[in-house]
């Protein structure tokens, strides 16, 4: 099993009580035996993903972090509700059973739970056993993009997602509120990219290429590949702040974590996916694919792609908050903030020269 993959004993200050969970879970779902091991898995940042599993099923247990939480974030409920809706037309989520709401949740916080969909997530590098040419590290990245373009196309409407937000205004909501959860999230220690949140404010598109389902975070290490064909994505994860509106916006963000062999070194060191592995697609190619296969005008696009990566550095920096205050004592986030200071000054490059 891949390091993202694998599970870890729960860490200090996010245990659950296996008592409690057995009794929520029996009383909803049919037929589990035995009592549950409840684990965590190593990979994530943001919400809570535990392992259930019993003597014969497993399953996925979600809630949010402990401490403080942006109010707009780490959303159940949204993320229950459209891989429940997406289910008949895009197979690739997993099967969810129930969600619980904050009110009268017997764990404090709300939750859902999901079956464990077996497979593999990708750490950094490509398995030495798939024994991959560049060819077929290139098709890797193609299939990866491939199904962000099918769900770009999902006609939200036609399954029930019609008001699943309001798509009109996307970009200027986004662009605001992530302006707005930095000054919420800045500590003293990180630089305050004034210029880059004014130039975002000031240099909106006229108006949206079009509205679709947006996952909000689609990287490779938030998807599970068929371990016997891994060009197959059998589920996409991490649904939480997923929405309608411009995909351009989707995209600009997917590609923030698309790190290729030219970037800066410290945009490299960040990347939690193979993205500049030899044979993988460029941005500027995943950009003509994009164009070519949706119709969407992309001679704009660098206004995305600096807003991805400066929102990027936002959701690090909202973690990094909760760890300088004492919020969670997961070690991993110590360093967010330097991390932070190096996507705010490759956005800053990319408003000046730029460039793919």
């Amino acid at each position: 099993m891949s390091e993202l993959n694998k599970t870890v004993a729960v860490r200090e200050g996010e245990e659950l009580d296996a008592g409690l969970i057995d009794g929520i879970l029996k009383e909803r779902i049919e037929g589990l035996e035995g009592t549950p091991e409840i684990r965590q898995f190593a990979s994530g940042q943001s919400n809570l993903t535990y392992s259930i599993a019993y003597a014969n099923r497993s399953l996925v247990l979600r809630r949010p972090p402990f401490g403080t939480v942006p109010k707009s974030g780490h959303s159940m409920i949204r993320e229950y509700s459209v891989m429940n809706a997406l289910k008949p037309v895009y197979g690739a989520v997993p099967n969810t059973h129930f969600h619980v709401p904050t009110e009268g949740s017997l764990l404090g916080a709300e939750f859902y739970v999901m079956d464990l969909v077996a497979g593999r997530k990708l750490e950094r590098k490509i398995p030495a056993e798939w024994n991959f040419t560049t060819e077929d590290t290139r098709k890797l990245g193609l299939s990866f993009f491939d199904k962000l373009i099918e769900l770009h196309k999902v006609d939200f409407k036609a399954i029930g997602l019609g008001d699943f937000g309001r798509p009109e205004g996307y970009v200027e909501r986004q662009v605001l509120g992530w302006n707005k959860r930095y000054e919420k999230a800045m500590t003293d220690d990180v630089q305050d990219f004034a210029d880059v949140r004014k130039w975002l404010e000031e240099n909106m598109p006229k108006a949206e290429v079009g509205h679709s389902i947006l996952h909000g975070d689609y990287r490779l290490d938030n998807v599970i590949l068929c371990e016997e064909n891994p060009f197959e994505i059998k589920a996409v994860l991490d649904w939480e702040i997923s929405a309608l509106g411009d995909p351009l916006m989707d995209l600009g963000n997917t590609l923030a974590y698309w790190t290729q062999a030219d970037d800066p070194e410290g945009m490299k060191a960040m990347s939690m996916q193979p993205s500049f592995a030899e044979g993988m697609p460029t941005r500027a190619e995943i950009c003509e694919i994009y164009a070519r296969e949706t119709g969407y005008d992309l001679s704009n696009f660098n206004y995305y792609y600096v807003y991805g990566v400066f929102r990027l550095a936002v959701i690090l920096q909202q973690i990094y908050y909760r760890y300088f205050h004492g919020q969670t004592k997961n070690k991993n986030f110590a360093g967010f903030g330097v991390q932070v200071d190096i996507l705010g000054n490759y956005a800053r490059q990319l408003i000046e020269k730029p460039g793919m």
